[in-house]
């Protein structure tokens, strides 16, 4: 058996090859050194026996000591970004701080850096590539969470498999944040939710122009170093790169922050569930409690309901086409005035209305959020954090965030690296057919659908109860190869 460093790790069994005229090394007794040329292509009885060799060399992998003397793990790992090149890396102090259906995160030290990591270990199905780690490998940006590393790793069951996610370390999350303001009756400061916020559409901007959906965007996956400021995105164990025409599962998404394109049932969706997501994630904040709390797909619909009105057809007919033809009880929509509290920002509330759009291509772009005046404050001159630190990077755009949607680039800078930047950012301009254009989302801002408040009736919930709407399990079930 070669070395395991000579071996490719990019994927797992059916990968593992020489590579064609790959020199090989090998020392006899120290002293003799023999070379030669390999030309060896693994089939399916070969690959096998190596993917159990490495398992069986994994296991019995020497522990080392870190320079503290603590006792260390050392794996082979392939770094996260960059050419595959194998090394060994070793790790201590490891201690368990997240456990899902996914499988479970922990947090350890590196033993050559004294950094700390998180180590994302998931059940690897032999038989797919992991798209998590695929995606992960091709970001690159200040408010998505780093993957330094990944190894595979073998588990207590024979041919058991685990791939493990070396993530950098961020101590808090915004969920965490969130609750301990509302343990304390207490609601976050105005300038931290801008702020995280901001950082979020900045996330999702980058990851939606390479055509990647999220699709899990909430509070608990926005991690948070509460010294820095820095919000990063993590868990892309959901997320998909969307491609027109091909089916995706319509179950997606954790609870309250479902798009209601996505409770119809729709397999043609788009990134502006992520949009509608992160309108759900900043209304909370507002609030202090989930915006569209629910049960199931239908609790989720009647609370929507309650706030934005009965869709109309047009509007259900973005959502899902199938049902343009079932009648909802016609409920007038919810003044954003009585939704949020009395002090609430109308600079918020106005950003919130362009997030939570019934239909899916009228709601802003992330970048369009970016440019809302609801951050103006985050580009003020001298703005900066309640410990007295300086903000985060916010502006540090590279040339390919700049690309996105180029009218935004002069918005995106700070007031005060402009001459005339005021102007373009306070006012809204007209479109040739007189329809108002808001410069934030870029989008023409259809009639409001605002009106006097009403809310729904035990007889209007009973009718949105009746609806006939898609069954979860059945579109869980629906998850299988690319729809997934």
């Amino acid at each position: 058996m070669a070395p395991a460093s000579l071996l490719d790790w990019s994927e797992p069994r059916q990968q593992w090859r020489y590579p064609k005229g790959m020199t090989v090394t090998t020392r006899i007794h120290n002293s003799q050194t023999i070379k030669m040329q390999s030309t060896i292509d693994l089939n399916d009885k070969e690959a096998d026996t190596a993917y159990k060799k490495i398992c069986k060399f994994l296991r019995r992998l020497k522990s080392k000591k870190c320079k503290d003397g603590n006792k260390a793990t050392t794996v082979v790992a392939t770094p996260g970004a960059g050419p595959d090149r194998p090394q060994e890396i070793s790790y201590t102090d490891t201690k368990i701080i997240g456990n899902g259906s996914f499988g479970v995160v922990y947090q350890a030290k590196l033993c050559e850096t004294n950094e700390t990591i998180a180590i994302k270990k998931v059940l690897q199905d032999k038989r797919f590539k992991n798209r998590e780690l695929q995606i992960m490998r091709r970001l690159e940006h200040c408010n998505i969470v780093k993957l330094k590393y990944f190894f595979y790793s073998s588990g207590d069951k024979k041919d058991e498999v685990y791939l493990n996610l070396v993530l950098e370390y961020v101590p808090e999350t915004v969920y965490k944040v969130a609750r301990h303001y509302s343990k304390s009756k207490q609601t976050i400061p105005i300038s931290f939710i801008k702020l995280y916020m901001y950082q979020l559409f900045r996330s999702l901007a980058y990851i939606h122009s390479l055509g990647i959906c999220h699709r899990d965007i909430k509070p608990q996956n926005l991690l948070l170093d509460p010294e820095t400021g820095i919000l990063k995105l993590c868990d892309f164990g959901s997320a998909k790169h969307l491609v027109k025409g091909e089916p995706n599962v319509a179950y997606i998404c954790s609870r309250y922050y479902r798009a209601p394109e996505l409770i119809f049932g729709a397999i043609d969706y788009t990134t502006k569930i992520d949009v509608w997501s992160a309108g759900c994630v900043l209304a909370e904040l507002l609030l202090g409690q989930p915006i569209f709390p629910g049960d199931s797909g239908v609790d989720q619909l009647v609370e929507i309901i309650k706030v934005l009105g009965t869709p109309t057809r047009e509007q259900i007919r973005e959502m899902n086409p199938n049902y343009t033809e079932f009648k909802f009880p016609q409920i007038r929509s919810h003044p954003w005035q009585k939704v949020f509290r009395a002090r609430t920002p109308p600079e918020a509330m106005d950003l919130v209305a362009k997030l939570l759009e019934y239909t899916p291509s009228q709601r802003a772009t992330p970048l369009g959020a970016c440019v809302h005046n609801f951050f103006d404050e985050l580009r003020e001159p001298g703005m900066r954090l309640p410990n007295g630190r300086e903000l985060p990077p916010l502006f540090n755009f590279t040339e390919h965030e700049l690309r996105i949607q180029p009218i935004f680039n002069n918005m995106l800078r700070p007031k005060y690296s402009q001459q005339s930047g005021k102007g373009a950012q306070s006012t809204s301009a007209t479109s040739a057919t007189g329809t108002d254009v808001n410069p934030a989302s870029g989008l023409a801002v259809p009639g409001t659908q605002q009106a006097t408040g009403s809310s729904v009736g035990e007889e209007a919930e009973a009718q949105v109860s009746a609806a006939q709407l898609p069954d979860a399990q059945q579109s869980a079930d629906s998850s299988q190869s690319n729809m997934a």
